[in-house]
């Protein structure tokens, strides 16, 4: 599979070796020093318990060392907080716990706590981090805590602080604490490249938020759960690494979605095992990873999303035993080419070496004007020369349509262009509103039930807007 170049007219070989241990080599028609392409990882065998060789998954090595687990051992936790009623205290807003929840999985490896100043700037102007030894990782979007002048005062000379929950719960310290002042205004125009009213994180997060960062190493007083059901699919990079060993998985290809998926999607996803498949790969493994965290009001909920893919499944859409479904429990920016490398950053530490990208990632329509906020192609093209990403394999996404003569989602053929139909979200829920079912072979029958009974209770109970459905 064809990855990445940076310039289209750029002519690409991709020469791959169907032995696991030798590395893939890139050649390119021009010496561009922009364009960079990553190899692909090998699989390693080691020797184990009777010198039987072990085929290991663990395909691609954390972000900036081994994986950081900041939650407290739990023999320590009553200590800790004893310790931790004594300190003063900064109230932590729902999305503030979820980045809480990444940092102490290691999603944000080595990333240890809440930015200080140093790496807040390198992230807001770099994307990356230098790292002691000289080396880089990517770390696109500022991972901060904002804090108000009331909470500035009450913490004075404190050197750590206490971090309670959105209910009142001790949840984590934070040590060796920094303050440094908030300039939202630079940091909204730096991460979404605008600072137009209506972007739906910065309304939800930023513009309520306080004048003022804290910075710090954190210690996580237990696991964070939500105690919605969903928990069990909230499975940490640590978790996930050691599912693709248990699987041995020769390699990992990982989709991040916030929708609900059709067979166009599921198209894509099982192409891209077959051609890892012809490639030489034995056992590809498909890590289907929606966001779970905060996303703006119009997208469908994560438990309707959850309860989707798994009839995906068990419709047979997609193989069960090639396949993880897991919640990625990042909140969502919508700031496009800068936030999708955080996304496939995230998916290094969970141990994928192979990533989707497609069109517009982590994009949304301009908050004020009828278009687009980014350029849809400049997410898959930011990612193939990303600081830090050097290691994971970019798949670009191919566009899937329904096809009128195969009545069924196909890869788009633009020599037949009329035999295709794009049907839109918001063609989506107008079949999902009335009942009327959409094309035969666009999405699993069970799967769809799930979406027309999601807005069938919108119009049983006279809520407001139901999410939109983007496809």
């Amino acid at each position: 599979m064809a990855l990445m170049s940076v310039r289209p007219h750029l002519q690409i070989t991709q020469i791959v070796s169907p032995n696991p241990r030798i590395h893939t080599k890139t050649t390119s028609h021009y010496n561009n020093p922009l364009t960079r392409f990553v190899s692909f990882r090998s699989m390693s065998a080691v020797k184990g318990r009777g010198g039987c060789s072990v085929i290991r998954s663990s395909l691609i090595d954390p972000d900036g060392g081994p994986l950081v687990d900041l939650v407290v051992p739990e023999r320590e936790r009553v200590a800790r907080r004893g310790e931790a009623e004594g300190m003063p205290k900064v109230r932590l807003g729902k999305i503030d716990l979820e980045w809480v929840h990444v940092v102490s999985e290691g999603w944000a490896n080595p990333l240890r706590g809440f930015m200080r100043e140093d790496q807040y700037l390198q992230s807001l102007h770099f994307n990356s981090f230098r790292l002691d030894d000289g080396s880089f990782v990517n770390m696109s979007l500022p991972i901060v805590l904002a804090i108000d002048d009331e909470d500035k005062e009450a913490i004075g000379s404190s050197p750590d602080v206490a971090l309670v929950g959105p209910n009142g719960d001790l949840v984590a310290i934070l040590r060796s604490v920094e303050i440094y002042k908030h300039n939202k205004e630079e940091r909204i125009a730096r991460t979404w490249g605008t600072t137009a009213p209506g972007l739906p994180y910065v309304e939800e997060v930023i513009a309520p938020a306080g004048n003022w960062l804290i910075g710090g190493d954190l210690e996580v007083l237990e696991p964070i759960k939500y105690n919605d059901g969903l928990d069990h699919y909230r499975l940490s990079p640590r978790q996930l690494r050691k599912e693709f060993d248990k699987r041995q998985a020769d390699a990992v290809f990982a989709f991040q979605l916030r929708n609900p998926v059709h067979n166009g999607h599921a198209l894509l996803m099982n192409d891209t095992r077959r051609r890892l498949l012809e490639l030489g790969y034995k056992n590809p493994i498909l890590l289907l990873h929606p966001l779970g965290g905060f996303v703006k009001a119009d997208d469908v909920p994560l438990d309707v999303r959850m309860e989707q893919h798994s009839k995906v499944l068990e419709d047979g859409v997609l193989d069960p035993e090639t396949t993880i479904v897991a919640i990625f429990p990042s909140p969502m920016h919508y700031a496009g080419p800068t936030e999708v490398q955080w996304h496939a950053k995230a998916r290094i530490n969970a141990g994928a070496n192979f990533y989707i990208v497609g069109r517009d990632p982590a994009g949304m329509g301009h908050p004020t004007e009828k278009r687009d906020l980014y350029d849809p192609d400049h997410g898959k093209k930011v990612l193939s020369m990303a600081p830090g990403l050097e290691k994971l394999n970019i798949l670009p996404f191919r566009v899937a349509a329904y096809d009128t003569v195969a009545k069924k989602m196909a890869f788009f053929d633009p020599s037949r262009a009329k035999d295709f139909l794009f049907i839109s979200g918001t063609k989506m829920r107008t079949y999902a509103r009335s009942g009327e079912s959409p094309p035969d072979g666009f999405m699993c029958p069970g799967g769809w039930k799930v979406l027309v009974q999601y807005y069938e209770s919108f119009q049983a109970e006279g809520a407001g807007q139901p999410a939109v459905l983007s496809v």
